[in-house]
């Protein structure tokens, strides 16, 4: 399980022209999740992602997680395409991502982690066209992973 994490000022998704989640100052969180994964990775990626210390504190040195900053929140997004494999050409392979179904799965057991960690969660729509919107705050890009033990 992958997630491209960025710390935003704020951000939203759009499907059909129509917000429908939003947040601002938190954590974008990018999923994609492989064929290997489990609810296990799941899990311990939404434990990363909160506890990530990406925020600033007061000497604006990066050691504030989620839990530390006041009305921050995650946006999720699906996002089967982390796992496009490009080492032998252009045109991504997908091979290693899950399927719909257990992507699915698995996306709804990350948010339901985080949220049970006392985190606000805001979502895309799973399998949908989606158009990102964010202010990207630094700029603060990460690249998280979550593999089998």
């Amino acid at each position: 399980m992958r997630a491209l994490v960025q710390r935003v000022s704020r951000a939203s998704v759009e499907v059909e022209g129509r917000v429908v989640g939003a947040i601002d100052r938190g954590l974008l969180v990018f999923l994609g999740v492989a064929a290997s994964d489990t609810e296990k990775e799941a899990d311990r990626l939404a434990e990363k992602v909160v506890r990530l210390r990406c925020f600033p504190d007061a000497a604006g040195a990066m050691n504030l997680a989620l839990p530390d900053v006041a009305g921050s929140g995650v946006l999720a997004v699906s996002q089967f395409t982390l796992y496009g494999d490009t080492s032998k050409g252009h045109r991504p392979s997908f091979v290693t991502a899950a399927k719909a179904e257990q992507a699915e799965a698995l996306y709804r057991a990350f948010v339901d982690a985080v949220k049970a960690r006392g985190i606000a969660v805001a979502e895309g729509v799973f399998r949908a066209h989606m158009q990102v919107a964010l202010v990207n705050d630094g700029p603060v890009t990460l690249l998280l992973e979550a593999g089998a033990a």
